[in-house]
């Protein structure tokens, strides 16, 4: 009786933006923090080595090196508090968990390169940049066609004008 009723407000709170990666992948996770009373976005990239759970449980492990020390971190998918993830770099590997590179050092720690799927991030990522660059184009065309304005040359016609004000 509660399962499918689970399963329904689950299905409502998955994100549909996550990137298909996988085990061995270096990733970026861009995360939200409160900082005070502002919220900036921190970000964290490294390897992924392991996946747990699935559905909106679904959690990621990802480890770094920082100062030759090993930091690995554990992000809940789906949380809001992710704002997004970027595939840096795919990896070939023939586990489903990395736990082994905990105990390896230096050069043991590289992950070989999939090199096929690799291409395929790399051109979705460039038709990513190219719709952005094209939707940001044709934002400012339609600001210029209705006679608006950019908030920077806005900010630069008030100075001049509060400018002229002071000179009289």
């Amino acid at each position: 009786m509660l399962k499918p009723l689970i399963g329904l407000v689950e299905r409502a709170n998955l994100k549909s933006d996550v990137p298909d990666f996988r085990i061995g992948d270096r990733i970026e996770v861009h995360q939200k923090i409160l900082d005070g009373a502002k919220e900036r976005v921190q970000v964290f990239e490294g390897d992924v080595i392991g996946r747990q759970n699935g559905g909106i449980r679904e959690t990621v492990t990802v480890r770094r090196l920082v100062q030759g020390e090993g930091v690995e971190r554990i992000f809940p998918i789906h949380s809001p508090r992710i704002a997004k993830i970027v595939i840096k770099k795919a990896g070939a590997v023939r586990r489903a968990k990395l736990f082994y590179l905990r105990d390896r050092v230096g050069k043991a720690t590289k992950i070989k390169d999939d090199v096929k799927r690799q291409t395929k991030i790399d051109l979705d990522l460039k038709q990513a940049a190219e719709a952005a660059s094209k939707a940001a184009q044709e934002a400012a065309a339609r600001a210029t066609a209705e006679g608006g304005m950019s908030k920077t040359a806005q900010k630069k016609k008030a100075r001049k004008e509060a400018e002229a004000s002071k000179k009289k």
